[in-house]
């Protein structure tokens, strides 16, 4: 399966965007998925995971309370809803499926062919 992220933008301090990641391949329902994002020089991060039924997510402390991770199986796509951001939310976002199994939560690790990403910027 092969993962497209696409909705970032501009959006000030305390606003809200939803990302969508898109999926090509008919095995889209059936693999997990993730969000990672990467602020300029720094490394990749783990953003937020959901189960192929969605029935389980899973997010990094920073993001708790504040994104939202989702997904509609009949329309292929991932969807990140981001409230409240932040300025050192400001990142490039991408998406990818889950390759490994290692159980829930998953492993960062269990993720993998990374996609074209796309850029949020939060002003302050």
């Amino acid at each position: 399966v092969q993962l497209q992220a696409f909705g970032g933008g501009l959006v000030q301090a305390g606003g809200s965007l939803r990302l969508s990641c898109a999926a090509t391949g008919r095995t889209f329902g059936s693999v997990g998925v993730a969000w990672f994002r990467q602020a300029p020089g720094k490394d990749r991060d783990f953003a937020a995971a959901i189960s192929s039924s969605g029935g389980l997510t899973y997010y990094a402390d920073s993001m708790k309370g504040r994104f939202i991770i989702s997904r509609d199986n009949a329309k292929n796509t991932v969807y990140l809803q981001m409230n409240n951001l932040k300025p050192e939310d400001t990142a490039v976002y991408y998406c990818a499926p889950q390759r490994y199994y290692s159980g829930w939560p998953p492993l960062e690790t269990d993720f993998g062919s990374w996609g074209q990403g796309t850029l949020v910027t939060v002003s302050s």
